[in-house]
């Protein structure tokens, strides 16, 4: 079995390029063709794996993959950073993460319709819910670009799957986090200060706020999801999610008790006029996907968080090594920018 995963090099990407391997796939990705992907996490596979320039910009690159891989599987994992919402670039938001995934539908039509499709779509096409928890069938109402691109992908993968009879599903996926979370998210940046201050190589850590409200689950349990919705003889949607609400402070209690520290001696709240100030939280309702193909989430939320913080410890510890003095902690400061 062939399998081609777009956003390879990802969070998402490598968790299930692992978890594709394991099932004896023959598993592709894809890098971009503007710019050179970092392949840190997946340094340990790259090895058993194929890769390729192409990108969601570009339609005959697309094609052209597509027709030489002939992948029997694709995993439409590729999009920017929603640390912002999409603010930032707005327009190669709706580029990227929605005309974009137009092109690879498009592609697929073209090369292979019998080619199994699976769109990463996002809890963010919710906006500001209007019911909790959320399902599929809870109204839209995305509130940043970010949130609007993947709506328009989301709806137009459905409309390929009933007028060309594509077998594409869509996952509305919660948030779910990793020790391979970009370091730009809060869940990571807790997680570092965690260890940097169990290590000596931070004094605190400031947030905005302890209030906003997340599902959060674990990326590992959220790949095989994707995998199992493409087994299913029926394609459809599914909110792919844990049910469970943790707030802020909750990650930040856990995250400081994995490094063996109190939270509350070392996190201090600063609030700010770009706090996020919630009404309705996003919590998803995966009964549907539990009914339909069985998923369950395997990994607790202490679990998940334990995982990353003995990655930072892992991590930060050779610099620690090297001391922590006040120039160590400036430099290990630089490494993160």
């Amino acid at each position: 079995m062939k399998a081609l995963i777009t956003g390879i090099t990802g969070q998402d990407g490598s968790y299930l390029a692992e978890f594709l391997l394991s099932r004896g796939y023959e598993v592709h990705g894809t890098v971009r063709l503007s710019s050179q992907d970092r392949c840190d996490r997946i340094n340990h596979i790259l090895h058993r794996i194929h890769l390729y320039p192409a990108d969601l910009m570009d339609q005959l690159s697309l094609i052209q993959l597509i027709a030489k891989v002939r992948p029997e599987e694709i995993y439409n994992l590729a999009c920017p950073s929603a640390a912002d919402g999409g603010w930032r670039q707005p327009a190669m938001t709706a580029e990227a993460a929605g005309l974009g995934v137009i092109r690879l539908l498009e592609a697929i039509r073209l090369a292979d319709p019998t080619i199994r499709f699976f769109q990463a779509s996002a809890s963010e096409m919710y906006g500001r819910p209007t019911e909790y928890p959320q399902t599929e069938k809870t109204p839209w109402g995305p509130v940043t670009p970010f949130g609007a691109a993947k709506l328009y992908a989301h709806i137009a993968t459905a409309a390929y799957r009933d007028k060309y009879g594509l077998k594409a599903c869509c996952g509305i996926l919660f948030d779910h986090e990793s020790p391979r979370r970009s370091r730009n998210h809060i869940t990571r940046i807790i997680t570092q200060a965690a260890a940097a201050v169990k290590l000596g190589l931070q004094e605190k850590l400031v947030v905005d706020t302890l209030a906003v409200r997340r599902d959060w689950g674990y990326a590992g349990d959220y790949v095989r999801a994707f995998w199992m919705m493409l087994q299913h003889p029926t394609a459809d949607d599914y909110v792919i999610a844990t049910g469970q609400l943790h707030d802020v402070e909750d990650f930040c209690r856990a995250a400081f008790a994995a490094a063996d520290l109190d939270w509350r001696d070392h996190v201090e709240v600063q609030p700010s006029a770009d706090a996020v100030v919630e009404t309705v939280p996003l919590l998803g309702d995966a009964s549907r996907a539990r009914r339909k193909f069985l998923w369950e989430p395997e990994v607790s939320f202490e679990g998940m968080i334990k995982l990353m913080v003995e990655a930072e410890l892992e991590r930060l510890s050779p610099k620690h090594r090297l001391g922590t003095s006040a120039d160590d902690r400036r430099s290990w400061q630089r490494s993160l920018a």
